[in-house]
């Protein structure tokens, strides 16, 4: 499960293949039941109700939930959930100022593009926001950007500007827009596929050397194409991480204690 600001993702794995996965609203006044019987009910209506949940695995960015959301693991799924964080083996070196701030979702996308693509590496997430994580040939976790995402900035406008309208998030025809909702759309769209193409640069010039460019995200597939940067898109690349953290974790004395 990876716990956002706005969405949760969640898959089922056998083994590392992802046999199923869904998105969920976050909402900070759900209670376990209420969490367990959606969970449950998922699981049950992709006909995999008969498979028994070995582990749980949790990044989460919104610490009000997760008491309900650990609750709802124990009562529901039979398990103690090993949620990322301090003391859990990554097989990164965080070089943060101060190791706790990296957020658990982006030391999962770490985690999986280093095993899936390689090392160095630049992870981008278009999620609520915009984050970038730059880890190097040493699987050094060096730091990274974030930004406001896509969304945030759309609702700005909205807010901010009367008369302009709620749009889809879509590549328009061209980049001139003809109309207030493909000009909107424009800037958007490849308003953030310049950011990235930006930073990513910035990141590049300043660390000496080129790095992959992995994008993942909600939104990854709209932005991506108009990149120059990005070189592959992997939108479950946050539950694999969280699968694979939870294997090099599997049986150690401190996970057995959560």
């Amino acid at each position: 499960m990876d716990i956002g600001n706005s969405n949760t993702t969640m898959g089922l794995f056998g083994d590392r293949n992802l046999l199923g996965h869904w998105r969920i609203s976050t909402n900070l006044e759900q209670t376990a039941d209420e969490l367990g019987f959606l969970v449950t009910g998922l699981i049950k209506n992709a006909k995999m109700d008969n498979v028994r949940v070995d582990g749980i695995s949790i990044s989460s960015v919104v610490p009000s939930v997760m008491y309900a959301v650990e609750e709802m693991a124990q009562t529901y799924l039979g398990q103690s959930p090993l949620v990322v964080g301090p003391g859990i083996r990554t097989g990164l070196v965080i070089k943060y100022d101060n190791p706790k701030e990296a957020g658990s979702d982006r030391i999962a996308n770490a985690v999986a593009a280093i095993e899936s693509y390689g090392a160095p590496v630049i992870i981008v997430d278009f999620g609520t926001a915009t984050t970038f994580t730059v880890v190097d040939e040493h699987r050094q976790y060096l730091g990274g950007v974030i930004a406001p995402g896509v969304k945030i900035s759309a609702e700005a406008l909205f807010r901010r500007a009367s008369k302009l309208p709620h749009i889809d998030l879509v590549r328009p025809a061209s980049v001139i827009g003809r109309n207030t909702v493909s000009s909107m759309q424009s800037g958007l769209v490849y308003g953030f596929a310049g950011q990235v193409d930006g930073i990513v640069r910035r990141i590049i010039a300043e660390v000496g050397s080129p790095y992959r460019v992995v994008a993942t995200g909600g939104l990854a597939r709209v932005v991506s194409p108009h990149s120059e940067t990005i070189v592959d898109v992997d939108p479950f690349l946050t539950l694999k991480g969280l699968q694979l953290i939870w294997e090099r974790n599997r049986g150690r004395h401190e996970y057995n204690k959560m």
